[in-house]
């Protein structure tokens, strides 16, 4: 019998912005089938804070149903999703 393939997941690396905190440990995995919004919550609880701006490649913000996996696919840069974050807006 035949195990199932094991779940795909991506490396996100997640810089700080601004004056946002930076996080002890700043690049992990995540499931290629997580909705972006998945980091923003990440964010907000490992850092307390209300509300966090995350952008793409220094520029955009992408939507937060957006899948991880897509946004990997389209934007990685060396294999890396970049996501950069700030408390405040910081781009675009």
């Amino acid at each position: 019998m035949d195990s199932p393939a094991p779940p795909e997941k991506v490396v996100v690396l997640l810089k700080a912005t601004g004056d946002a905190p930076i996080l002890k440990q700043s690049k992990f995995k995540v499931l290629k089938s997580e909705s972006f919004v998945f980091i923003s919550e990440f964010l907000r609880k490992n850092l307390k804070i209300d509300s966090v701006f995350l952008y793409l490649n220094s520029s955009f913000s992408p939507s937060l149903d957006e899948l991880i996996g897509t946004l990997h696919e389209a934007y990685n840069v060396d294999g890396k999703l970049i996501v950069n974050y700030s408390t405040t807006p910081a781009w675009g």
